[in-house]
């Protein structure tokens, strides 16, 4: 279920809201079913280029290899 971001003309309230396709949303607030469907900001980016750094150094530390490509194990 893809979760949206509206604002409901009648209260002026923003929410977010997990919807399935077959169901109409309505405001949590004042009930009402009038909404305006907001643009979503994207996502920050994440950290997980060095958490994926982190992962290989342990795992070659270890002698795990399996996680690198074969350009990357030539390196090292």
């Amino acid at each position: 279920m893809p979760l949206y971001s509206y604002r409901c003309q009648g209260c002026d309230n923003t929410f977010e809201a997990l919807v399935r396709s077959s169901d109409v949303p309505a405001c949590p607030s004042c009930g009402s079913e009038t909404l305006e469907k907001l643009v979503s900001l994207p996502a920050p980016e994440g950290k997980s280029k060095a958490i994926i750094q982190a992962g290989r150094a342990a795992a070659a530390k270890e002698g795990h290899f399996s996680n690198y490509s074969k350009a990357e194990r030539s390196k090292l």
